[in-house]
């Protein structure tokens, strides 16, 4: 892409106008100054022209706007104070009592909280779906349904949705879509492109990069990210302060030498763990195991980090060992920093209720960070000798 470096080094920075800094400034200011009362008078009416109040647009973040919004190939975007704010946001925006949405199932715990425990409150309804599938979408559409709200891939198991076919069924019924894409961030899959309404990431992973800033990223057209500016955005409070939009700045400039050298990183690490003894499968959707591998390659330009692997074990205890004697892999949520990560799905699990016959209570998730792939190996190898 020709125009990535002009994105990640000059859009949205006019530094002329402040006296030629390399780095943007961080305008911390809670407040804008007006000399006439017509001026003030058209703020007022409408707040997203220009600064009035930095809960609304603040100069540091219009600039982090500006680029997040030419990486998603969308016309605007909104930068919220965590990705779980952007999903609500995003959501909310677009039901009404009385609506259904389609979910893929097993999204991000705080969009599945807001599906099960918010949303019904105000009489809004949520069918999940095996969303690998477009007949299960179509199974499940009803009169009412409004936002068909997709994960691609999901942060566990990875599954995939056909994006372009699913935004194709959703404009026929028009039906507005919604596509998390932290795991790929918008270097690797572009779903605006190829036709799905909304994208949004969690900027604390990927485009942060350095585990120290919290944030949150939804795109769209103009008209709907001001809609939503207009209502959820400015009456929650929600935006991101100036001084994370200047960190997500500086995490922007090393992003793609950042996945690329996870990305090789990754592919090693996963070789080794598939000739493991001690692991039954490995889970990423660039290998060749992936079941859905073909359409990872066809709507995916990359992946980089995130892979789960399925641990053979009998007991509980045995998976516990192995997170605990690691030396150099954290063991801690979230991805997209420079260090690495592993969780296991058994510690949302109470050990009587562990069975070691559901795959799925058997799953050691992990991201490589930016570390050399024969220390994270060798990490990874005295864990495993402490549990045989």
């Amino acid at each position: 892409m020709n125009d990535l470096s002009y994105i990640l080094n000059e859009l949205g920075e006019d530094r002329e106008q402040y006296f030629r800094a390399i780095s943007p400034p961080i305008m911390q200011t809670s407040n804008f100054a007006f000399k006439k009362v017509d001026d003030l008078r058209r703020v007022f009416e409408d707040e997203y022209s220009t600064y009035l109040y930095s809960r609304g647009l603040n100069p540091t973040v219009d600039i982090l706007r500006q680029k997040l919004a030419a990486l998603d190939e969308a016309e605007d975007c909104l930068v919220f104070n965590s990705g779980a704010s952007a999903i609500f946001a995003s959501v909310f925006s677009n039901v009404q009592t009385g609506d259904h949405i389609v979910s893929v199932r097993s999204p991000y715990t705080w969009a599945q909280k807001m599906f099960n425990n918010v949303l019904p409150r105000f009489g809004i309804s949520t069918t999940y779906i095996d969303g690998t599938q477009i007949e299960n979408f179509e199974g499940a559409i009803l009169p009412n349904t409004r936002v068909i709200y997709l994960e691609s891939p999901n942060s566990w198991d990875f599954a995939l949705q056909d994006l372009k076919a699913v935004a194709g069924l959703a404009r026929s019924k028009n039906i507005t879509t919604i596509c998390d894409n932290s795991y790929c961030t918008p270097l690797y899959q572009k779903p605006i492109a190829i036709g799905i309404d909304m994208v949004l990431q969690s900027a604390t992973k990927f485009i942060g990069g350095h585990s120290d800033v919290v944030a949150g990223v939804l795109s769209g057209t103009r008209s709907m990210m001001k809609k939503i500016f207009d209502s959820e955005l400015l009456n929650m409070g929600n935006g991101i302060t100036p001084f994370n939009a200047w960190l997500l700045i500086r995490g922007l400039r090393t992003l793609p030498v950042r996945l690329d050298r996870i990305a090789k990183t990754t592919v090693t690490v996963v070789e080794y763990l598939k000739k493991h003894p001690l692991v039954d499968e490995v889970i990423f959707p660039f290998d060749t195991t992936f079941p859905q591998y073909n359409l990872a390659r066809q709507q995916m330009n990359g992946a980089a980090g995130l892979f789960t692997i399925v641990m053979k074990a009998e007991k509980m205890q045995q998976i516990v060992t192995f997170c605990e004697s690691l030396r150099h892999i954290l063991m801690a949520v979230s991805w997209g920093g420079h260090e690495s990560l592993a969780i296991p799905r058994c510690a949302s699990l109470l050990p009587e209720n562990f069975d070691a016959a559901n795959r799925e209570h058997r799953m050691i998730r992990f991201y490589v960070g930016l570390e050399e792939a024969d220390y994270l190996i060798a990490d990874v190898e005295q864990a495993f000798a402490k549990t045989r």
